[in-house]
């Protein structure tokens, strides 16, 4: 096996052993110019910052490049500020329209309701004209018939009587009889 390390006593040990830290070492670090070494870090960053912010003037930059962010996002504001206001006048006008289109839409079911209640009136009187017209035409044709009719059984009545006429007559008067009468009738002329 290998040997330990040798541990050199140094005189911050034997203080530490004699205040009671059970003989445990302590390790000591490294110093320059009495400073330890995170004190040189803080140092040389604090040194590189006051060269960045007055030699290179960085914080011009950073401050430039801060101001043009904000500018960016002042405008992206805006927009966003203009378009929703742009956004809120489309709504209200198409809820104005949709409003308008309910109220077209009422408006038309009412006039289709009337435009039927007028088609409907109207084919009831024309049924009403259109029955009475056939009722008319066929009172004219039973009218029509019945002059026929009429005219008929006068024309066979007259042939009736013109026959029976004949018939007393050949019966009731010879030919001397119309002798007679065709001679009263000639001389009354």
């Amino acid at each position: 096996m290998s040997e330990a390390p040798e541990v050199f006593a140094t005189e911050a040990a034997q203080v530490l052993v004699e205040e009671g830290h059970g003989g445990a070492p302590t390790h000591a670090e490294p110093e320059l110019l009495g400073f330890a070494p995170f004190q040189w870090v803080s140092i040389a960053m604090a040194v590189l910052l006051l060269i960045a912010f007055f030699y290179v003037k960085v914080h011009k930059t950073i401050a430039g490049g801060l101001d043009n962010k904000i500018a960016a996002i002042k405008q992206q504001l805006d927009e966003a500020k203009e378009l929703r206001s742009e956004a809120e006048k489309l709504r209200d006008e198409y809820a104005a329209k949709i409003s308008n289109a309910e109220k077209d839409a009422e408006a038309m079911v009412e006039g289709a309701k009337r435009e039927a209640d007028a088609i409907l009136d109207k084919a009831e009187a024309d049924s009403k004209a259109m029955v009475e017209r056939r009722k008319k035409m066929a009172e004219d044709k039973i009218s029509a018939a019945e002059r026929d009719a009429v005219e008929e059984v006068r024309s066979k009545a007259a042939q009736a009587a013109t026959a029976a006429a004949r018939n007393l007559i050949k019966e009731r008067h010879g030919v001397d009889d119309d002798r007679k009468l065709a001679d009263q009738v000639i001389s009354s002329i």
